[in-house]
């Protein structure tokens, strides 16, 4: 199989952001591996799906694996995997955070490893994550410690890492968004949710894929945390 066309990775693909990430990157006309616990079988030649849990670092180099075998590269990883648990900080039990560093970073730390590793025999590569704008507005009513502790660290990380190899044709960005509207809101909230954001409406996640899109066609834009939000990082 012709290994010319690009191959983009993309986790938390079975709903929401994830599958318009998927969709996004096909209609731009990459391969995609999709992968996600409860990721399904497609019909798509193009699209590969994965189903495991990114925490897991079997889960990532079966991914990697299965990239090179089906397409013979790997050009792009988007790390939109996470959860988000809000409670008050006294609240949170050892649960909640060690479901929170498992999914948000031992996921991004074993998938990242593993597909930069084949980006530097290539010379080139993308990696871009997705975070939240809670990490630098945090908000009263919404209390979000452990999304901060975690996105948080994947923002710095993504820094570092564009600092690390700029020089070796690998670029890292982030997109920070707001709240998204996806079925994980139900109706009900949906009233709160838009009044966080100083444009006073939840974003689409169309939002979304047209900045990673932005973000991926950018050959000069490393380090970058692009935030998507509604104007929720700029206060309140």
């Amino acid at each position: 199989m012709s290994n010319e066309r690009k191959v983009a990775i993309i986790t938390g693909a079975s709903q929401g952001i994830g599958a318009g990430l998927v969709k996004a990157y096909r209609d731009r006309g990459y391969r995609v591996v999709a992968t996600s616990r409860s990721m399904k079988p497609t019909n798509d030649q193009d699209v590969v799906a994965v189903a495991g849990d990114i925490a897991d670092p079997k889960t990532a180099k079966d991914v990697v694996d299965t990239a090179l075998a089906r397409f013979g590269r790997v050009d792009t990883l988007v790390n939109n995997a996470g959860i988000f648990i809000s409670k008050p900080f006294t609240e949170y039990t050892a649960e909640d955070f060690m479901a929170k560093i498992a999914t948000n970073l031992a996921g991004f730390f074993h998938i990242t490893q593993r597909a930069s590793e084949e980006m530097l025999k290539q010379g080139s590569g993308h990696i871009v994550s997705i975070t939240t704008s809670f990490t630098d507005q945090a908000i009263s009513t919404v209390p979000t410690v452990l999304a901060n502790l975690t996105k948080g660290g994947i923002n710095s990380a993504t820094k570092a890492l564009a600092v690390e190899y700029a020089a070796k044709g690998i670029r890292v960005n982030a997109v920070s968004p707001g709240v998204i509207k996806t079925p994980m809101h139900a109706p009900e909230t949906h009233g709160f949710l838009d009044a966080l954001h100083p444009m006073k409406h939840m974003g689409e996640v169309k939002d979304i894929t047209d900045a990673v899109l932005y973000l991926e066609s950018a050959p000069f834009v490393t380090g970058e945390i692009l935030h998507v939000d509604g104007g929720q990082s700029a206060g309140h």
